[in-house]
């Protein structure tokens, strides 16, 4: 990865601190959370000007994608059906997916003075979308590939390719180890994520055949 730097105003900078030291806070029991959040925070700023995204709000999306972790699986699959999430599937199936998708429905009304891409891109971190922003993209592939994550495989080569392929490909790569790991493991697939692929590969294929 690129060793561009970024310098940010005072009223960045000072969110900035501001948004690390209450993550600090909410996961004060779990330091390995909080060392990997401002990790894939370090890596999503890095990615972003690699990638021409806006590096602020790259590592505000990477403070916060982890916040709800601090909560107990039960009480997550219990705040995600008060506040509605429907996945179309029994909530306590898809319990790793939550966190991301509880955190950008509370979390705006905490800092307002993020914008909606900051959330939405906390939002999909876990499920992914067929229609991934850029920053989302780039939250998505710095999660997978942060370096205090152990390397398998499938991230030592998405790691290898970054700055080599464009974003969207990036994002592929990580997005299908990602696939890989779960069914290497046997863990339930949520479905949504096999719609997610199929609409991704239809895409690729398409542009392919029109490339030809």
């Amino acid at each position: 990865m690129g060793e561009r730097t970024v310098t940010y105003g005072p009223a960045e900078a000072a969110l900035i601190e501001r948004l690390e030291a209450d993550l600090s806070l909410q996961l004060a029991a779990k330091p390995k959370r909080l060392a990997h959040s401002l990790s894939v925070a370090r890596t999503a700023e890095r990615l972003a000007l690699a990638y021409d995204v806006d590096p602020f709000l790259a590592r505000a999306a990477g403070v916060l994608h982890d916040w709800e972790k601090a909560t107990p699986a039960r009480e997550l699959v219990a705040h995600a059906r008060a506040l509605g999430v429907d996945l179309g599937v029994d909530l306590d199936l898809v319990r790793p997916l939550l966190h991301g998708i509880v955190a950008a429905r509370v979390l705006p009304g905490r800092y307002p003075e993020l914008p909606a891409a900051v959330w939405r891109a906390i939002e999909v971190h876990t499920t992914a979308a067929a229609d991934m922003t850029p920053l989302d993209e780039v939250l998505f592939v710095a999660d997978g590939i942060e370096p205090l994550r152990p390397a398998t495989p499938g991230i030592e080569r998405t790691r290898s390719l970054v700055g080599k392929l464009p974003l969207d490909e990036l994002f592929w790569e990580s997005f299908v180890g990602g696939i890989v790991y779960v069914l290497e493991g046997s863990r339930y697939l949520y479905p949504g994520t096999i719609e997610v692929y199929n609409a991704l590969a239809l895409r690729r294929a398409g542009h392919t055949n029109e490339t030809r």
